[in-house]
């Protein structure tokens, strides 16, 4: 497989700018997940990719091998790229096995050129190449539509949202399965999501589109972690933020003086905790690093199984209400008082 390069990408539509100056690399055997909110560019930026569109300005290459840019614009089916649509796009009077070879030279389409291969690869048994699209579910069909994109050797697979019309249990599914198949393959991929957790949980590195422009690529640790932006890091997770002032590489806010992620300047900041690195203690607890303990008031609680989120009221100057995420099993009540710490690093944003 081969590597990406995109730089200055610009694309506007009828004068209204949706793309500005994108510069991404994906290094040969990365899965890069796209991830960005509805009308940040997403789809723009996989269609000049493609080729479905034309880029204004900006450049494009593939392995080394330039398709798009200073008024060269490749056509679609000589840039060998791999798609795989939201919905698979199966053709259902085709099947399985012919749908996989479909894109293939016509002897290897009468041979049915590697379908048993791509079968397993996929996860799927090799007597399913019989089959009628119909005849599978709707993550089995995602699956054969990887299969036939990456039947041609493809230098690059894009995916286009492909697990959004599944339901949760399947999504899961084949979002493993999706993965195994393009790291077996070699695959070097870009995944198009707005899904957080998909995101984090599949690339291997997350580039984030924000009103037309790359604002973050990162591993999808450090991107929840150290997000850049106080918008971005309620994007990728639910965010607690708190006024508060950096001294000397710690930060003091509402729920104590707490180290940072990053050496900063001194001075008044919004300071992000992640949910989850707020505990909420026993009556004989402490926390192993020493950390200050405040007194808070359960408002809302809100179970979910494996974890619960928790509304809690400060009791202490402001009364700020915060959110903690804890074990299901560990979830408190409504009214009941506890005490909480904080858990680990946090980041902090200057104020402007």
């Amino acid at each position: 497989m081969s590597e990406l390069r995109i730089r200055g990408l610009q694309k506007s539509f009828d004068g209204h700018p949706v793309l500005h100056g994108i510069d991404l690399s994906v290094e040969r055997g990365t899965l890069l997940a796209l991830l960005g909110p509805s009308g940040s560019g997403k789809t723009t930026l996989l269609r000049l990719l493609c080729g479905f569109e034309r880029a204004d300005s900006g450049s494009v290459e593939i392995d080394g091998r330039r398709v798009a840019g200073d008024n060269l614009h490749m056509p679609s089916e000589q840039r060998r790229i791999g798609y795989v649509p939201q919905e698979g796009a199966l053709f259902p009077h085709l099947s399985v096995a012919d749908n996989i070879v479909f894109g293939l030279p016509r002897t290897q389409r009468r041979a049915r050129h590697r379908v048993a291969e791509l079968l397993e690869l996929v996860g799927l048994p090799a007597n399913f190449g019989t089959r009628a699209p119909q005849q599978l579910s709707g993550g089995q069909q995602q699956r054969v539509a990887l299969a036939r994109a990456l039947a041609p050797s493809p230098t690059l697979v894009m995916l286009d949202e492909p697990f959004s019309s599944l339901d949760a249990a399947l999504r899961l599914e084949t979002r493993q399965a999706v993965a195994s198949a393009l790291a077996a393959a070699g695959a070097t991929a870009v995944l198009v999501t707005h899904d957080q957790s998909e995101a984090l949980s599949l690339g291997h590195e997350v580039a984030v589109l924000w009103n037309g422009r790359l604002i973050q690529t990162a591993t999808p640790e450090t991107l929840y972690r150290r997000p850049v932006t106080r918008e971005l890091a309620s994007f990728v997770g639910e965010a607690v933020l708190l006024p508060g002032v950096v001294k000397q590489d710690r930060v003091d806010c509402e729920l104590g003086d707490l180290p940072l992620c990053e050496p900063m300047a001194n001075g008044a900041v919004d300071v992000m905790v992640r949910p989850e690195q707020i505990r909420l203690l026993r009556a004989e607890e402490t926390m192993p690093n020493g950390a200050a303990s405040h007194d808070a008031v359960v408002q809302e609680v809100i179970f979910q199984g494996q974890d619960a989120g928790v509304a809690l009221q400060l009791q202490s100057g402001a009364r700020t209400v915060v959110r903690a995420r804890v074990p299901g099993y560990l979830s408190p009540r409504p009214g009941e008082h506890v005490r909480l710490a904080v858990d680990g690093e946090v980041t902090a944003y200057p104020r402007g």
